[in-house]
């Protein structure tokens, strides 16, 4: 069983696609909670984040049945963020796997932007001090450009679906043999991580962040059951193709085939032991 945790209106919104599904337990904490519940936290709202810091909840009721692998969802630019870590403290006894949506920060201004440059960087330095497992980054822009076009009406609503789908099926990854293949576990050291989203035919990755200097690189890869059945040299092709990707010795590979009875599709996951920087127009120019 995991715990899955939603802090603030994003992350949330993220959290609840998990609700209802076995194996998982979610926890949503944000503004718009009407009335405490055993799963539901209304996060009070303030004017400055130094009033939100000041002003952290006891939650020693709220999570006295928390799991011990947690994984946190949240959004980097909202008010809640100043929240994050007086949350997460309260819960540091637990494997905590911190996922952050980065917002499009070229679109931010005033507090937001300052916030989201602070939290950014703090959060990285806590998951390479070892408070928590690991800390995934993903952009909202890098999710929209992966997804293609995407509705103004439902926008939220596919990158938050898509979020969830690729974590739930890397979370069943772990818990399944694969048909030939072993992901590696990464080093410790190696916390800081992005996910993409695979052409099988190919293997080129659609990055979820752009990440600088990946040490481990993993595939999984999902054929179609009727495909693994009937293709002859399959295994041969994709490893080659994996054999033509940069490694060295401080970037390496591992990969794991898996059946489905749904269309190829699969993931890399990308982990670096470096602390990311913001990227904006001026710094890339």
């Amino acid at each position: 069983m995991i715990s899955i945790v939603g802090i603030g209106t994003g992350g949330s919104a993220v959290a609840e696609h998990f609700r209802g599904i076995g194996n998982y337990e979610a926890y949503c904490l944000n503004r718009k909670v009407k009335r405490n519940t055993k799963t539901n936290f209304q996060l009070p709202e303030w004017k400055t984040p130094e009033e939100y810091e000041q002003n952290i909840p006891d939650l020693t009721h709220f999570f006295e049945s928390i799991r011990d692998r947690v994984q946190v969802f949240m959004v980097g630019s909202s008010m809640s963020s100043n929240y994050v870590l007086g949350i997460l403290q309260q819960i540091q006894d637990k494997e905590i796997e911190l996922f952050y949506i980065k917002p499009d920060t070229e679109m931010l201004t005033g507090t937001p932007r300052l916030m989201e440059n602070v939290v950014f960087g703090v959060l990285q330095e806590y998951a390479r001090s070892g408070l928590f497992k690991s800390v995934t980054l993903i952009s909202n822009s890098h999710l929209e450009s992966v997804l293609g076009e995407v509705p103004i009406k439902n926008y939220y609503e596919t990158l938050n679906g898509s979020i969830f789908s690729t974590i739930h099926y890397l979370n069943y990854f772990e818990f399944t043999e694969p048909e030939i293949g072993q992901v590696a576990y990464p080093a410790e050291i190696n916390r800081i991580r992005t996910i993409a989203i695979l052409d099988v035919e190919t293997l080129q990755e659609k990055w979820f962040f752009d990440l600088d200097m990946p040490r481990e690189l993993c595939y999984y890869i999902c054929i179609n059951d009727d495909r693994l059945n009937a293709e002859g040299g399959l295994h041969k092709k994709l490893v080659d193709m994996l054999k033509e990707k940069p490694k060295n010795a401080f970037r390496k590979i591992s990969y794991a085939i898996y059946g489905t009875e749904h269309p190829d599709f699969g993931f890399c996951v990308a982990h670096t032991n470096v602390v990311q920087e913001q990227k904006t127009l001026d710094s890339l120019s």
